[in-house]
Parts: C-alpha cells; sequence; structure tokens
C-alpha cells in the first residue's frame, strides 16, 4: 500500500473559500474566497474597519472562523490552531510588530523559532535571519524595545521567518513608519519573493501593496468588493480616488 506523501513547502496552494468572521453578533468577514499560488505575493487592501486584519488573523488561527475552509496544499487547515499553522510552514507578522521589549534582539527570534526546538537548525534559522538583516545581528544582544520602528518592524519579520515558513502572512507592515522606512519594506518584501515565498499582505497603504504584490483584493464592509492584477486595480477610477488619493 503507497502512503500519501505531503508536498514540498515551496510547492503548496494555499485556497480560501467562503470565509466569515463574527464578534458576537457583529459580521466582520463575510464569505471571503481566494488562493495564493505558490511563490505569488497577494495583497488586501482597504480603510480600517474594512475586515482585512479580520481575514488575516482567522486565516492565521488567532480569531474563530465562523465559516469556510482554509486548505494548504494537501492538507485542510480549517479548524487549526495558530501554532498548528505554524508547523504547516505559515509564518505570521502581526499589526503593530508585537517584539518582547524587554527581551534581547535575539531572545525575541529564538522564540519565534520555538516549534524547531532548540537544535541546530534553529541556529541555522538564525544566522539565516542576520543574514538578510544585519541591522538585528548588530543589535543582538540589546533590548528589542532600544530598537527604532523600523528596526522592530525587521524583527518581527524575521521572528516569523526562523520557523522556515513557504507562506508569510503580513498585517500592515508599514504602520507608522516614515515614507524611507515605507521603501525598506517594499525592499524586504521584495527579497522576501525573490527567496520563493509567498506572501499575503495586508496594507492601507495601497501604494506598497501594488508594489509588493501582483495581484490584490479590495475588502469593504467585510467583503471583497474587487480584485485583480495591480496593473488592472490602479487604472480604475474608483481605487484611484479611494485608495490612491488621484
Amino acid at each position: 500500500m503507497s502512503t500519501a506523501v505531503a508536498a514540498p513547502p515551496h510547492t503548496r496552494q494555499l485556497r480560501v473559500e467562503d470565509l466569515s468572521v463574527r464578534y458576537g453578533g457583529v459580521r466582520a468577514v463575510e464569505s471571503v474566497s481566494f488562493s495564493i499560488a505558490p511563490g505569488e505575493a497577494l495583497g488586501i487592501i482597504g480603510a480600517n474597519g474594512a475586515g482585512k486584519t479580520s481575514t488575516l488573523r482567522a486565516l492565521m488561527g488567532l480569531v474563530p472562523r465562523a465559516a469556510g475552509t482554509v486548505r494548504y496544499g494537501e492538507r485542510n487547515l480549517t479548524k487549526a490552531s495558530a501554532h498548528t499553522m505554524v508547523r504547516h510552514g505559515i509564518g505570521y507578522v502581526p499589526e503593530g510588530r508585537h517584539v518582547f521589549s524587554g527581551l534581547s534582539v535575539e531572545k525575541n527570534l529564538l522564540l519565534g523559532g520555538y516549534s524547531r526546538g532548540w537544535r541546530k537548525a534553529n541556529q541555522e534559522a538564525l544566522d539565516g535571519v542576520y543574514a538578510r538583516f544585519p541591522v538585528l545581528a548588530e543589535m543582538a544582544g540589546r533590548p528589542a524595545g532600544a530598537l527604532s520602528g523600523g528596526q522592530q518592524q525587521m524583527l518581527a519579520i524575521g521572528r516569523a521567518l526562523m520557523p522556515k515558513p513557504s507562506l508569510v502572512l503580513l498585517d500592515e507592515p508599514s504602520m507608522g513608519l516614515s515614507p524611507k522606512l515605507v521603501e525598506e519594506i517594499l525592499d524586504i518584501l521584495t527579497g522576501l519573493r525573490a527567496a520563493g515565498l509567498s506572501l499575503l499582505l495586508v496594507e492601507q497603504n495601497a501604494e506598497l501593496a501594488f508594489g509588493a504584490t501582483g495581484r490584490c483584493l479590495v475588502m469593504e464592509n467585510g467583503r471583497v468588493v474587487m480584485e485583480g492584477d495591480v496593473a488592472r486595480l490602479r487604472a480604475d477610477d474608483r481605487v484611484q480616488r479611494s485608495y490612491l488619493g488621484l
């Protein structure tokens, strides 16, 4: 009898169908569906309260999914918890970064690799993060709270990379950053794509989302109201007025 073998992480497709989220009697997300091909970067844009963060948190297993299915490769992860999602190759960068300010940069990173244990593989992952973000290596022993906003965002991304995910979910990575630092975040996201990672990027900054991804969803009031490739959305009058200030 043959035994099914899980697809390698870099060949897995994410498929989300009819995802819904409720907070009490309040509908936060209603029947959201999308897919992300291996190596693809998908953006979700929308105003505050559109349901972007709730979609990401529900996908990650951080809030209950009221309805819908989540599949990654051949695995059905609809009922999976956040730590299970991490074990299956999905990393998460939360809104607001949420670094442990009293712990050192290195300890923050090592906590991100908890699912790998304290093995040699974890040290290899740490070396990889330091190679990608040399400033974190330089400040490895300093408290994370002493880092600038941009450096803390690098730390949050580095922490998500520690388990060596194949898909990374990022929630508003440009929040609170200067235009110059937003450009640095764009460079980081471009580098992650070049390394073969799949990305799901939630952003109010439509310019960053369009620069970092090839395709975007537009959410309003918990629903997807538009979707398409970046060139098509850039040319849309409604998107220009509402999200690009044109």
